[in-house]
């Protein structure tokens, strides 16, 4: 198969950008956002079914954004519309500061993308299938070697170079597949289920990837998997139904979606006069404010409960006084944290029992 054979099946929005990776860089609008990622009112209708409805976000300079929803609820429409693949109903979204519909050969020269298949030729070695990226997405030809070199070593790849990507194992396919995102330096990357498939060693292996490029790149990570998220991303977008429910960091969201503070404390109930579950438990309970304390766990004498203020109350500095002020060792006082599970769960369930 020759090169424009390749090129006729390449899938089209992907390789279409041009970027000179030499350091000439394109000049950027006047008004060129401070945002890298900007959606706003983005309205997406097939027939009588709105998988968009009316969304909008940002993302900076240099985050790396989960964009969570469970299946259905509008992610991958999103994404085709971010790589001008698909155009919107009404509303706008725009890349490093460039229409995604007005201005869509600029979006595409400044994101990379890897989808959930990640669109490599078997019969390829891995630096050569690089390099025919590369000139399809415009790099010249003074430049290519060097950045083929410098994104094989970027990605562990230096090693399997002349491999055919029919022999690599799925989890340096995938690592194939972001290198061809990254070999023309995008200021945005678009991954899509980055993770989909791969066991637990892989997963760890290209978290640690992801991670690593940002900064250098900003990324929108879209994904069903609660646990992707809460490992590598400083935000989190929740999309169900179409709609955007939460974008913000996870602490944050936790905060909002509490309305109260739960507390862990840990007292030492080892030794002659230390107190037993049941008196700490009573102590626990008699502060204003809370309004029901749990065990955790009393292991090796180290006696932990969970506290739960009443809505709007902070209680950690009166229970913190309540133990110390009964003569008992106070070892760990902290805020709990909502997971991403629990928030995930509230959200998604709320949206849904409002839909028509």
């Amino acid at each position: 198969m020759n090169f424009r054979q390749l090129a006729g099946i390449v899938p089209f929005p992907w390789f279409m950008g041009v970027r000179d990776v030499s350091g000439r860089l394109a000049v950027y609008p006047p008004n060129r956002s401070f945002y890298m990622i900007k959606v706003e009112g983005l309205t997406k209708r097939y027939a009588r079914n709105v998988a968009v409805n009316n969304i909008s976000f940002e993302v900076e300079k240099g985050q790396i954004v989960g964009f969570l929803g469970p299946n259905g609820a509008g992610k991958t429409t999103t994404m085709r519309i971010l790589t001008c693949f698909l155009p919107a109903t009404s509303g706008k979204a725009s890349v490093a500061g460039f229409d995604c519909l007005e201005q869509a050969d600029e979006v595409k020269k400044r994101i990379g993308y890897l989808p959930e298949t990640p669109p490599l030729y078997p019969e390829m070695e891995v630096a050569e299938y690089l390099e025919f990226v590369g000139r399809l997405k415009g790099i010249d030809k003074a430049s290519l070697p060097s950045r083929v070199d410098e994104v094989l070593e970027k990605l562990s790849l230096v090693p399997e170079r002349k491999k055919l990507i029919s022999k690599l194992s799925k989890g340096y396919r995938q690592r194939v597949g972001i290198a061809q995102a990254i070999i023309h330096n995008p200021e945005v990357l678009i991954l899509d289920e980055p993770t989909s498939g791969l066991d637990p060693k892989q997963i760890i292996e290209v978290r640690d990837l992801i991670r690593a490029l940002a900064g250098d790149h900003t990324i929108i990570l879209s994904t069903h998997i609660l646990q992707e998220v809460e490992a590598m991303c400083e935000r989190v977008i929740i999309i169900s139904q179409g709609r955007v429910v939460a974008t913000d960091s996870m602490a944050s969201l936790a905060n909002q979606m509490r309305g109260s503070e739960s507390v862990t404390v840990q007292v030492d109930g080892r030794g002659s006069g230390a107190p037993d579950e049941n008196q700490v438990r009573q102590k626990l309970e008699s502060v204003a404010g809370v309004a029901r304390v749990s065990t955790q766990g009393s292991k090796n004498g180290l006696l932990t409960f969970q506290v739960d203020s009443l809505k709007d109350r902070s209680v950690r500095a009166d229970v913190a006084r309540a133990v110390v002020g009964a003569g008992w060792n106070l070892l760990e006082l902290h805020t709990a944290s909502l997971g991403l599970e629990e928030i995930f769960l509230q959200l998604t369930a709320s949206n849904d029992g409002g839909k028509q």
